[in-house]
């Protein structure tokens, strides 16, 4: 049987990037730095669109884990389809990338059925994000009363979605913006989707000419815009945010859909949580980021790719609340022994593990030279990208050199050790074990 460790050879980068950075340190033929070129994603995973390698044999870890079932396990193999439940990926982001969602289930079916040049699979696709740098983003939909309150106090938003869509909506959310019955939380949700899709529906000359007094009153007005911008952001923020994203997409229909939107930050380690069928866009900062196999997107703005807007607008799930529901609480990951000495007492795994089964994550800093991880065996696959420092990685007799940017899967039950070569080695780990009480890939539990 093969050894259950394999280093991958990654691609589907885009040179200042973390995943320019990383995906240089695989070996590889087919991929070459081009100095002045954006490079924006690392992938790493058995997806048909770019299906990661071992860096020996050149096959796909797709072949490998299909040829292999023990790699998987049985259950994950036969839940999944013999391959991995979910992508990884290092996502570089230095112009804001699309407003979008990714389509539920069965969604995504219709739409694969329908349009597979566009929508390329038949899977669903919540991810989770997790802060390498500084970011910042927009994800779900604010508070109804910020919403409100922006419709009230920049006039070329109120322009583009209409008068009466404006006024509807305040009158229908007014004194209920916390409703504590299911009857009140659909009448409110249907009154945004209302005020959002009337948004959505502008053509390019309306959203242009409002654009124009959109960027004059943030240039002129400072940390006035917005009315003081409102409880979550300030006045200067959101006009600098303005300004920032009409110079990377000018005259786009999303420097609206901001107002409508959560303005979130993460700080190194933050990470967020978001559902299929959330709407966001990721503004800058790199990032890890884990999914559900699949690469369905559907745009709405800030891009010159397909855009669906009809899609969007009818998918949404249309929940309203502060970003704090969609952060995270990362938590100490049990299963793992860190041999610490005087020197590395600071070493930690963190997990991350959202409310779904197909994928969780853990963070290992090992500060130390000779500073060790070992984790126990687990009923499923996993993927470790090394982000800082330098190390070893052994699965049994077997025993590799990993520095930042190597890539490696790791078969299930087979226990992991890490040891560091010097101060600062950093690993993300993706995984996926069965569990009761996550949700599956069609939401039963």
């Amino acid at each position: 049987m093969q050894v259950p460790l394999i280093r991958l050879q990654c691609g589907k980068v885009g040179t200042s990037s973390a995943a320019a950075k990383y995906a240089s340190a695989t070996p590889s033929s087919e991929l070459s730095i081009e100095a002045e070129k954006p490079y924006a994603e690392l992938w790493m995973g058995t997806h048909p669109s770019n299906p990661s390698k071992d860096v020996e044999t050149k096959r796909t870890l797709l072949d490998l884990v299909q040829d292999n079932k023990a790699l998987l396990s049985e259950n994950i193999g036969k839940r999944y389809g013999e391959k991995l439940p979910f992508l990884f990926k290092v996502l570089s982001i230095r112009k804001a990338l699309s407003i979008q969602a990714h389509p539920n289930k069965k969604l995504a079916e219709q739409l694969h059925a329908k349009d597979p040049k566009n929508y390329p699979d038949d899977n669903h696709k919540p991810e989770m994000t997790i802060a390498i740098t500084p970011f910042d983003g927009l994800c779900g939909f604010r508070p109804l009363q910020e919403i409100s309150h922006f419709l009230s106090t920049v006039p070329s938003l109120r322009s583009l979605v209409g008068e009466t869509a404006a006024q509807n909506f305040q009158d229908a959310v007014k004194g209920k913006e916390t409703p504590d019955s299911e009857d009140l939380i659909q009448g409110n949700k249907k009154a945004l989707q209302a005020s959002f899709t009337a948004l959505m529906q502008n053509d390019k000359s309306a959203v242009a000419s409002a654009t124009k007094d959109l960027v004059a009153a943030a240039q002129k007005e400072g940390s006035q815009f917005a009315g003081e911008g409102g409880p979550s952001n300030t006045g200067k923020e959101l006009a600098d945010l303005v300004v920032r994203l009409n110079g990377q997409f000018e005259g786009d229909i999303g420097l609206f859909v901001l107002f409508f939107l959560n303005y979130v930050k993460l700080e190194v380690g933050e990470a967020m949580f978001l559902k299929a069928d959330d709407i966001h866009a990721y503004l800058s900062g790199d990032i890890i980021e884990c999914m559900a196999s699949s690469d369905n997107v559907v745009r709405a703005g800030f891009t010159p790719k397909y855009q669906d807007i009809p899609t969007l607008t009818t998918m949404l799930t249309y929940s309203y609340a502060p970003i704090s529901s969609q952060k995270m609480s990362p938590v100490d990951y049990p299963y793992v022994t860190l041999n610490s000495t005087a020197y590395s007492s600071n070493s930690a795994s963190t997990l991350y593990d959202p409310p779904i089964e197909e994928f969780s994550v853990v963070k290992t800093d090992l500060l130390a030279k000779g500073a060790k991880a070992t984790f126990e065996p687990i009923q499923g696959p996993s993927v470790l990208i090394c982000t800082a420092g330098e190390g070893t990685i052994s699965v049994g007799p077997k025993k590799e050199e990993m520095k930042e940017g190597f890539v490696f899967f790791v078969g299930a039950t087979a226990e992991v050790v890490l040891e560091s070569a010097g101060q600062g080695f950093t690993t993300f780990k993706a995984f996926c074990e069965l569990e009761e009480g996550k949700e599956s890939v069609n939401g039963a539990k």
